[in-house]
């Protein structure tokens, strides 16, 4: 699923043109990435909380040539969904 497949599903849902949907869904991902950006964690309830983890410098080995490489220490944006989330899903798959 896609972007624009989401705004087309929301907008039907909503009456809301597609236009003025987009535009709300732009925002929504714009103010997730900026809070982030600023260290800041979001919590949705039941859906999950997004925040930004420290990854430590460590060595890893090019597949291709067998060579050891160094992965520098890294900040990368995390979900960790909510237990009604993963009990929702789990539940379609497993019934």
């Amino acid at each position: 699923m896609t972007k624009a497949d989401i705004v087309e599903i929301i907008s039907a849902n909503t009456g809301i043109t597609k236009i003025e949907t987009e535009a709300v869904v732009n925002g929504f991902l714009d103010t997730v990435i900026e809070s982030l950006k600023q260290g800041e964690k979001i919590e949705l309830r039941g859906f999950g909380t997004f925040k930004v983890v420290k990854r430590a410098q460590r060595i890893a080995r090019n597949p291709k040539t067998n060579q050891e490489v160094t992965v520098p220490e890294q900040h990368v944006p995390v979900l960790k969904v909510s237990r009604d989330f993963k009990r929702s899903v789990n539940e379609k798959w497993n019934p």
